[in-house]
């Protein structure tokens, strides 16, 4: 079991961490449109050929925002939390992907069935915002995890700007506000409108356009997702 979370609890390297964060979640603020999973897994089996278990999960996953659309927020960050963190399983970008650093879309990770702990938190944050959750309840945070002494990261959800934030995590499944998570040490975190520094309410700086997003979501459009630029 200890053996497990050390591996759960890998993740990229702070400078990679800090050139992908830097563009995280950049360009969502507006909802996100409608998905058409019945053309998401046209696209899916022309890029993979037979989806296989996979195509389980895709048609869960559109069956989660079905299921979660008309929960209260709480349920839903339950919901949500819960979804991914049972349907895949870790491994790091270079076992699954043969790069350092990979920012995998929730079709990619889906139909691998794996993901690191960036992968859990994109996913989580694009279903969430798709469920109608504003961005500014929303953060992805970097945190350093304590007990096994690597870099982290994890979704965080505040009801409101001076609310204690809980965290949704792939090292575990419960939710739980920032204080009990004691393991974590947050460094700094980053929703559409900007970075925030631990404790802080206030936005530090703006966010700046890297490729590394611009990718993300243009590999989401490719697979049949209205995205928009932001």
């Amino acid at each position: 079991m200890q053996q497990r979370q050390r591996i759960q609890g890998r993740s990229p390297r702070l400078p990679a961490l800090w050139l992908g964060l830097c563009a995280l979640f950049l360009g969502l603020a507006s909802a996100l449109a409608n998905w058409d999973f019945e053309l998401i897994l046209q696209n899916a089996e022309r890029r993979y050929g037979e989806l296989g278990q996979a195509k389980q999960r895709i048609e869960a996953w559109d069956e989660l925002i079905k299921a979660s659309a008309n929960l209260a927020e709480r349920d839903m960050l339950t919901a949500v939390n819960s979804f991914f963190n049972r349907q895949l399983l870790f491994a790091d970008d270079i076992r699954i992907w043969q790069q350092v650093d990979y920012w995998a879309t929730p079709i990619e990770a889906l139909v691998q069935g794996a993901g690191d702990c960036e992968d859990y938190s994109i996913a989580k944050y694009f279903t969430l915002r798709r469920l109608g959750i504003p961005s500014e309840k929303l953060r992805i945070t970097y945190v350093k995890a304590l007990r096994l002494n690597q870099a982290h990261m994890v979704l965080t959800y505040y009801s409101n700007p001076a609310a204690e934030p809980l965290v949704l995590d792939n090292l575990i499944n419960e939710i739980r506000p920032a204080s009990q998570r004691r393991d974590l040490l947050p460094v700094y975190a980053f929703n559409a409108e900007g970075l925030y520094l631990p404790g802080s309410q206030s936005k530090k700086s703006d966010a700046k356009r890297l490729s590394r997003w611009q990718d993300l979501l243009k590999k989401m459009r490719t697979e049949g997702f209205a995205i928009g630029d932001g």
